[in-house]
């Protein structure tokens, strides 16, 4: 998995303080709106960790699923030796 990196900024929002996270890092990171997540502070920042990520279901799997990306039909030919029947 590639790292993916995202230049945000903190804002007010109420009494507190908010940042958002941009298309990209939810996309990535298959966070979904109402997930819940640990925030730790550690030396020089805050590192966020998903609580129990939802498991997907198979029409999202399919919907992630790119076929550039994973190669495509991998026995796309007619079989051959003692593949035959």
């Amino acid at each position: 998995m590639s790292t993916v990196f995202a230049e945000q900024t903190v804002q007010s929002w109420g009494n507190s303080l908010a940042v958002r996270l941009n298309a990209k890092v939810v996309k990535a990171a298959h966070i979904v709106a109402g997930q819940p997540l640990n925030v730790e502070v550690v030396d020089g920042g805050v590192f966020l960790r998903l609580i129990n990520p939802p498991s997907e279901t198979l029409e999202q799997k399919l919907a992630r699923f790119d076929p550039a990306t994973h190669g495509g039909e991998i026995m796309a030919g007619k079989p051959v030796g003692r593949e035959r029947f």
